[in-house]
């Protein structure tokens, strides 16, 4: 069960690294519609996602070595 944990734990910060990347890089309107935060006319970033979506990934990784032992 922990390492199930742990599996789940490391998948979810390397796709909190990989929204934080697009927030990062791509305007609002470029994102998956899926994504909160689409808006089809806006041209800006979203940086405070990006930065918040890139400091979850080493918790949630933390967590799972945590877990791992």
């Amino acid at each position: 069960m922990r390492r199930v944990l742990a599996i789940i734990l490391l998948i979810v910060g390397i796709a909190a690294v990989v929204a934080g990347v697009l927030y990062l890089t791509q305007p609002a309107h470029s994102l998956p519609t899926f994504f909160p935060g689409y808006a089809a006319h806006v041209v800006s970033k979203h940086t405070k996602r990006g930065y918040a979506g890139i400091a979850l990934a080493p918790c949630s990784s933390s967590f799972a070595f945590v877990w791992w032992r």
